[in-house]
């Protein structure tokens, strides 16, 4: 089967989608609501398609909806048949459940290792008809090559077309395992002369830095492990090597099941937070939205039990 040829451009087929929706409803709010967009979104969609076909135009603008023209029931008498036979043919090659919505995230490789991914199947669950399709990588936010629809990083930024909001606060606070503790005690700061601290070589000061405020500044240790990543340091303690400073969102899991502890939960140094920055433009800006509410809420307990021990 030949592509579309220069002479035979097709038109762009997410405002073609969003006119059969608002043209099926007479409506661009239940158009909206239909294919997980904003008003606003189907609106420019419908402007775009409009903008390409040239006048005269497809809805008649009413207070209450809209009305197709004589040109926008044409359109659509052949647009439907052929977004059926395009259902029709996804279905029978291994297309998607009806109603499934893919929603492409792009996140730091730590958040998604330590706390993401152990997360999708409760997702899944409470979201059956989104399914994610996960990127990893720290690049900015605004040089990412790929399309995405919801980009999770460091925060708070501002990003020219994206909309920022706050997922999981974050802190940094001493971690290590257990069995550390029963070899070793840590009743009082000054007894951290005796452990072996473990640091990033990305952030070298973050020991320094909590030290200072528990105001133990010239404490030595008996010895120092410096590693890559948050997500080595955090293994690292896990295994009884020594005492990270970890990033709490990042430990929930292992403090809920018992691997690490927080000897001193009420000492601790800011962080940026995570966040998820959203395109404005984005077509499936409404699914972004239940995935970062579903974040927010999914380790209320976990942060809970981490100020608590």
């Amino acid at each position: 089967m030949s592509a579309p040829s220069k002479d035979r451009p097709l038109p762009p087929l997410n405002a073609v989608r969003a006119f059969e929706a608002a043209a099926r409803r007479s409506s661009f709010k239940d158009a909206a609501a239909e294919l997980g967009v904003t008003h606003g979104a189907v609106s420019r969609q419908i402007k775009l398609l409009e903008e390409w076909l040239g006048p005269p135009a497809l809805f008649r603008r009413r207070s209450h909806g809209v009305a197709l023209t004589a040109e926008g029931r044409a359109l659509l008498a052949e647009i439907q048949p052929a977004l059926e036979r395009i259902a029709r043919a996804a279905a029978a090659h291994g297309g998607k459940p009806s109603g499934t919505v893919v929603l492409r995230v792009h996140a730091l490789a730590t958040f998604s290792l330590r706390w993401l991914v152990p997360r999708l199947g409760r997702l899944r669950e409470a979201h059956p008809e989104i399914e994610i399709e996960l990127t990893t990588g720290s690049e900015p936010v605004d040089g990412l090559a790929g399309d995405y629809d919801l980009i999770i990083r460091g925060g708070p930024d501002a990003f020219h077309g994206f909309e920022a909001r706050l997922l999981l606060p974050e802190r940094r606070l001493p971690a290590c395992s257990p069995a550390l503790l029963r070899r070793q005690p840590l009743g009082q700061v000054s007894d951290l002369a005796r452990h072996t601290l473990l640091h990033v070589a990305s952030m070298p000061r973050l020991w320094r830095d909590w030290l200072t405020k528990a105001g133990h500044g010239s404490l030595e240790p008996a010895a120092t492990l410096m590693l890559d990543h948050f997500y080595l340091s955090i293994q690292a303690a896990v295994d009884g090597l020594g005492v990270a400073m970890a990033p709490s969102t990042l430990i929930a899991d292992d403090v809920r099941a018992g691997r690490l502890v927080t000897p001193f939960p009420h000492i601790w140094l800011p962080s940026r937070s995570y966040f998820a920055y959203m395109p404005f433009e984005s077509q499936l800006r409404a699914t972004s939205d239940r995935v970062c509410a579903w974040i927010e809420g999914a380790d209320e307990a976990s942060t809970s039990q981490i100020a608590e021990r």
